[in-house]
C-alpha cells in the first residue's frame, strides 16, 4: 500500500464509524445448573455474526447473587461493563445506587417502543418502577410442580391429575410417601423466600407492598403459611424434616427420592432430558387462590457507559429477547418465552405441541405476582430466609422467627419512607 492510499484508508475509517468496533461486556447468571453457558454463547455468536461492528464479552458469573456482586465489583474497580442479566428483584437497589438507566431513555424508534411493550405484563412487573422500565425480561420463570407419574400409578393415583389444592397435596403426598421416598420436597435453601412467597400468595396474603417500602412477615396469614410448610414434615410426614437443598433437589427427583417437587421451570429441559420415568408438570396448588411469584433474571443497562455503548447494548438485548432467540432459549432450558410472539414462532409452536408441559409456566402467569422485592432487597430477603430456615429446623417457632424478620425489615426500610 502506498503512503497516499494508506492516508486515504485511514481517513475513510475516521468518517465511517460503522467500521469501528464497539466492545460490550455482559455479566449473566445461571441458577438451575447445566451447560446453559453454551446456549448463551451460541446466541451471542449469532448476534456478532449479524452485527460485525459489535463485539460481546459474555461472562458467566455464577448464581444471581454471585453475578450481582461480580458485576458491581467490576463497575467499582473501573472495569467496563455495559449490561448484565441480574435478578429481576435487584431493580430497587440498582436504582438507589444510581447504577442503571431506564430503557425508556434509550429506546428511540416506534419499533423499539413496540419491542418494549411486547413482553408479558406479569414479567415486566418487577422492572417497572415509578412509571419507567428499568429491567427487561430474559431468563424468566414461575415455580411449577414436577411429579413422577410412575409413582402416582403405583400409589393408585391418577397420573394425569396433580394436586390442585393444599388438602389434595397433603392427601396425595401421604399416599406417595414410602420407606424409599418422600411424597413432596419444597426447597428451603438457595431461594427459600421464593417458595414461601408462593405459599403465602396461595394462602391469600402478599409478603410486600408494591412500592418496595412495606413487608407483611408477621401477618397472621403469613405466620399460618410457615406453620403449614413446617407441618408437611412434622405433622403430615410427606416431606423430610429440616431443610431441603435447592441445588440437589432436581437430582433427588430424578433419582426417585421424592414423588413431587416444587422448582423453577428453568429446570424443565434438564428433567425432560434426564428422567428415566414418566413425569408430569403442573401449576402449583392453591389454598385461597392459585399463585406463584415470577422469578429469574432481567437485562439491565449500566449508567456508566457511552451513548454508543448503550445503543449497542440495546441492540444485543433486542436480539436476545426477539421471538426466535426467546424460543430457542425456552426450548433449551425450560425458562418461558418472554413474549407472546415467542410462542407464535414455528419452533416453539412445534415444541409445545410435542411437549405440552413447556406451556405450564407460561399459563401460570395468569395467577402470578411480582417476585418479592423491596428497597434493601438483599438484606431484607436474607432476614426472611433466615426466619424460614430457623422455623423449619425447629430453632424458633414460625411466629417468633417471622416477628424478628419483620422488625428487622422495618428498621432497614425506615429510611426510605
Amino acid at each position: 500500500m502506498t503512503a497516499v492510499s494508506a492516508i486515504l484508508a485511514a481517513s475513510t475509517a475516521l468518517v465511517n464509524p460503522a467500521a469501528a468496533e464497539t466492545e460490550l461486556t455482559m455479566y449473566y447468571p445461571i441458577a438451575v445448573g447445566g451447560a446453559l453457558t453454551e446456549v448463551v454463547d451460541g446466541i451471542v455468536a449469532k448476534f456478532e455474526e449479524q452485527n460485525p461492528d459489535i463485539s460481546v464479552n459474555a461472562i458467566y458469573a455464577g448464581n444471581y447473587d454471585d453475578t450481582r456482586i461480580k458485576a458491581l465489583a467490576a463497575l467499582e474497580s473501573g472495569e467496563p461493563a455495559q449490561l448484565a442479566v441480574m435478578f429481576s428483584i435487584d431493580a430497587y437497589d440498582l436504582i438507589e445506587q444510581d447504577l442503571i438507566v431506564p430503557f425508556d431513555s434509550v429506546v428511540e424508534t416506534d419499533e423499539e417502543k413496540a419491542w418494549l411493550d411486547g413482553f408479558y405484563p406479569a414479567l415486566m412487573a418487577n422492572g417497572q418502577i415509578e412509571g419507567q422500565t428499568w429491567g427487561v425480561p430474559f431468563q424468566r420463570s414461575t415455580i411449577v410442580a414436577y411429579y413422577n407419574k410412575d409413582m402416582f400409578r403405583a400409589a393408585g393415583l391418577d397420573p394425569e391429575k396433580a394436586p390442585t389444592t393444599w388438602d389434595e397435596m397433603v392427601e396425595m403426598g401421604k399416599k406417595l410417601t414410602t420407606e424409599d421416598h418422600h411424597g413432596l420436597m419444597i426447597p428451603s435453601t438457595g431461594y427459600p423466600y421464593w417458595m414461601f412467597q408462593a405459599l403465602a400468595i396461595q394462602n391469600g396474603k402478599e409478603l410486600m407492598s408494591n412500592d418496595g417500602l412495606t413487608t407483611n412477615f408477621d401477618d397472621p396469614k403469613v405466620v399460618d403459611t410457615l406453620e403449614f410448610w413446617k407441618s408437611l414434615s412434622t405433622e403430615h410426614g410427606i416431606m423430610p424434616e429440616g431443610t431441603v437443598e435447592w441445588g440437589t433437589l432436581r437430582q433427588a427427583f430424578l433419582e426417585g427420592e421424592t414423588a413431587m417437587m416444587w422448582h423453577s421451570t428453568g429446570n424443565l429441559t434438564a428433567v425432560k432430558n434426564n428422567a428415566t420415568f414418566d413425569f408430569g408438570v403442573a401449576m402449583l396448588p392453591g389454598q385461597e387462590r392459585l399463585g406463584s411469584p415470577t422469578g429469574g433474571g432481567n437485562f439491565y443497562l449500566f449508567k456508566d457507559s457511552t451513548d454508543e455503548e448503550k445503543q449497542a447494548a440495546l441492540e444485543l438485548i433486542k436480539f436476545m429477547t426477539a421471538p426466535e432467540q426467546a424460543a430457542e432459549w425456552s426450548i433449551a432450558t425450560g425458562y418461558m418465552g418472554v413474549s407472546p410472539a415467542a410462542y407464535e414462532t414455528e419452533a416453539l409452536k412445534a415444541y409445545t405441541a410435542e411437549f405440552p408441559p413447556a406451556l405450564v409456566a407460561r399459563d401460570q402467569l395468569e395467577h402470578a405476582v411480582a417476585e418479592f422485592s423491596t428497597f434493601e432487597t438483599a438484606r431484607v430477603r436474607d432476614g426472611l430466609n433466615a426466619a424460614i430456615q430457623s422455623a423449619l429446623t425447629g430453632d424458633k417457632s414460625p411466629e417468633e422467627a417471622l416477628s424478628e424478620a419483620q422488625a428487622a425489615a422495618e428498621r432497614q426500610l425506615r429510611a426510605y419512607k
